[in-house]
């Protein structure tokens, strides 16, 4: 006896659609499985924040290029009594700024490496990535008398690649939780508010100290007494992560790293 089988329209455009749209997600995994292995557990990963029940936040400042930014952020941070904070320094502009790096280690900041050229590593080789990071730690070792351990990349930017060559020289690669787009000049209002409605336990702030950045020191006071008000208290990077297991293995999409990398003008 035979069989037929008889399939509606309506069937068959079902089936179809949910065909192709298995065939679109296994093509996704398959092209972002580089992206998701940036953020594995099976190699380094980047660190945006600490999970902690304590109110402690990490304020950062990168500094690429000036002079102008840097001195009235340093008083901010001393008339608002901040003793804790971590300064990421490029190593050219630290070369030509000895005085202004003395000022921030004699202030007892912290300070991390925010590299050599300001070029996106991902696009190096790995010696070339590697030249680049052993050059700004020579240069910041000798200003500093000390070697840095925590890295930002330039712009933000890394991959798996960048972030294991940093692991084999001994870094840990810092990113962050919450922008405050000072380096977009958003307005002052506009910097206080980003930073203060994100901010949460064990979070790592991104700010700037170079010229470009024309209201952050501006932005600085009221942020300061905002989160202090919440609750916080500032810390280091290194404190921060001493707190407990850095968190750097959650996966970050396309749209975050659009709306948090840095601009690439040397920021």
């Amino acid at each position: 006896m035979n069989s037929f089988y008889v399939f509606s329209g309506k069937k068959i455009k079902r089936f179809l659609y949910l065909f192709a749209a298995a065939l679109l997600a296994a093509g996704v995994v398959y092209v972002e499985r580089g992206n998701i292995t940036v953020f594995s557990e099976s190699g380094p990963s980047a660190i945006y924040s600490v999970p902690t029940e304590k109110k402690l936040i990490a304020l950062t400042f990168d500094i690429s290029w000036g002079e102008k930014r840097p001195e009235p952020i340093l008083k901010v941070l001393e008339d608002k009594k901040v003793d804790k904070a971590t300064f990421f320094l490029s190593s050219p502009w630290s070369k030509t700024h000895p005085d202004i790096v003395t000022s921030i280690k004699d202030a007892g900041y912290e300070i991390g490496s925010h590299g050599h050229k300001h070029v996106n590593y991902s696009t190096l080789s790995n010696e070339e990535i590697r030249t680049q990071i052993s050059t700004a730690h020579t240069i910041l070792t000798e200003l500093t008398g000390k070697a840095p351990s925590l890295i930002r990349m330039p712009n933000g930017d890394f991959d798996k690649r960048v972030l294991q060559v940093a692991s084999d020289l001994g870094y840990k690669v810092i990113q962050w939780d919450t922008d405050s787009l000072d380096w977009k000049n958003i307005g002052v209002e506009n910097i206080v508010k980003r930073v203060t409605s994100k901010a949460h336990p064990g979070d790592i702030v991104l700010l700037h100290a170079s010229d470009s950045c024309k209201q952050t020191h501006e932005a600085l006071p009221h942020i300061i007494d905002n989160l202090r008000a919440q609750g916080y208290e500032f810390v280091t990077v290194s404190e921060l992560i001493s707190q407990g297991s850095a968190e750097g293995t959650e996966v970050r999409d396309s749209a975050w790293l659009d709306d948090n990398l840095e601009d690439a003008a040397g920021l």
